[in-house]
């Protein structure tokens, strides 16, 4: 396939608007979409294609800020209501053999030392962890959760996180 004059102005009008490049191949007929690409970027066209749905920057960035501050106060408060919970059960160490379906999992330790045990509490149904260490083992994508200020964490939960 070979670019005439005609085919370069259709593509760089339409590029200009804001089609897309398979939008351009389609209405310019008997050209990929890839060698639509490779000619716009072969004539430098601008890279940034204005959508349908641009905004402006200044209100792009403060979406993305508004976002970000619900996201840490909805994960923030989502952790500290588990950590007040205080009525979690003992740990109930116990060595791999004794482990069963119903019991956490959580490594306490290095395996190659003398005192290395599991966890041992009862596990949440369809959970291989107990409560305690659902928040350690369980994070959302992408999205590591801050530990709440060092005053609102429990002491208990203050040793898990200096262990592990």
């Amino acid at each position: 396939m070979s670019w005439t004059e005609e085919k370069v102005s259709k593509l760089k009008e339409l590029w200009g608007k804001g089609n897309t490049a398979s939008q351009i191949a389609e209405i310019i007929g008997g050209i990929s979409r890839n060698a639509v690409i490779g000619k716009a970027h072969r004539l430098n066209l601008s890279a940034k294609i204005k959508t349908r749905a641009a905004t402006s920057s200044k209100n792009f960035e403060n979406s993305v800020e508004k976002n970000n501050v619900q996201t840490k106060k909805s994960g923030r408060s989502k952790f500290k209501s588990l950590i007040i919970e205080k009525d979690f059960e003992p740990e109930n160490p116990k060595q791999l053999e004794e482990l069963d379906e119903n019991s956490c999992k959580w490594p306490i330790g290095h395996p190659d030392e003398k005192n290395f045990y599991f966890c041992g509490r009862s596990s949440l149904k369809d959970f291989s962890y107990c409560k305690l260490h659902l928040l350690y083992a369980y994070q959302p994508k992408g999205k590591k959760e801050e530990v709440a200020d060092k005053e609102e964490v429990p002491e208990f939960i203050e040793k898990k996180f200096q262990s592990a």
